[in-house]
């Protein structure tokens, strides 16, 4: 109620009879008690999210948003090996023969068409098991396994594994599968995935053309490439041949992954909470970026730990 209604009419339209005019000490009475009540609710609330705060901070350093992804949180996927001198009978001479946007960038040129080498491979029975738990296509995942059985080999004290490079494809390209584009039996993406232009604006950053389009198809501007999303001079220092087909093809997703594994390594061991979060900020300066990829290699582990695998 107002300080002023007994100077207004009733509900009834009539005048409300005289009172005694309220004292200046009344006054500063009642406002020094309604202030005092919005000084105790301010700070209980302040209060509660200081609590809530300083809980979740001694469960989680790194904060709410931050789940603890990091270290070799689940275990190194089964080999199977192909008799030297046998080829994978899937594989073809396919060309990808198409572009993402016609009239924008050229086709890309410098890719690999070259039949697959024999090598060893992981499990098929582990692949089927586990792309039905988790839902990553099993193209994408015998890739992401074998970039962890590789690095592993190559780089024991890295202690990266399958989960956060599949999460890494499943935030970046969807395994492959971004727009119109789906990974073929030879693990290209087909139409190539690329991203737009990198002139500086709108939240892109600035960066010249440093291939002459040779992966972008992009002669002015450089773009990102390929199912785990690599800038092409970030490719031209850590592009490696996984699939030993004589390339190293970005837009190929067993190049692509264990590139990707490669330059997480280089961040330093990934076994503690601090370095598995230093390593994934380096591939994208982005802390969000870096909580989404700690999710959702989460949910892999998780998804793989209720098989016993």
């Amino acid at each position: 109620m107002s300080w002023h209604d007994d100077f207004d009419d009733d509900e009834y339209g009539e005048r409300r009879p005289n009172r005694a005019p309220t004292s200046k000490w009344r006054l500063v009475r009642r406002t020094a008690a309604y202030v005092g009540v919005m000084v105790g609710a301010i700070g209980l609330v302040i209060g509660a999210v200081f609590a809530v705060n300083l809980v979740g901070t001694a469960v989680n350093p790194d904060g709410f948003a931050a789940p603890d992804a990091y270290g070799p949180a689940v275990a190194m996927p089964p080999l199977t090996s192909q008799p030297d001198g046998e080829a994978d009978e899937s594989v073809d001479d396919g060309d990808n023969g198409e572009t993402v946007d016609a009239g924008v960038v050229e086709e890309p040129t410098g890719l690999s068409g070259s039949k697959l080498a024999p090598m060893s491979s992981v499990d098929p029975e582990w692949i089927a098991t586990v792309a039905d738990a988790t839902g990553i296509p099993k193209r994408a995942l015998a890739a992401y396994a074998l970039a962890h059985v590789t690095i592993a080999q190559d780089d024991a004290e890295c202690g990266l594994d399958w989960a956060t490079i599949a999460a890494i494809g499943a935030i970046e390209s969807k395994h492959g599968s971004h727009g119109t584009s789906k990974l073929d039996d030879d693990g290209r993406t087909t139409p190539p995935i690329i991203g737009p232009a990198l002139d500086g604006s709108a939240d892109v950053a600035r960066i010249d053309d440093t291939d002459d389009g040779a992966l972008d198809g992009d002669t002015t501007w450089d773009r990102a490439v390929g199912p785990m999303q690599f800038i092409p001079s970030t490719w031209h220092k850590w592009g490696t041949d996984a699939n030993g087909d004589g390339v190293a093809d970005p837009h190929q997703i067993d190049d692509a992954a264990l590139s990707t594994a490669r330059y997480l390594c280089e961040s330093g061991p990934m076994t503690s909470s601090e370095g598995w979060r230093a390593a994934v900020f380096s591939y994208n300066h982005d802390n969000d970026y870096v909580d989404n990829i700690a999710k959702v290699a989460l949910e892999f582990a998780e998804s793989v730990a209720e098989l016993g695998h």
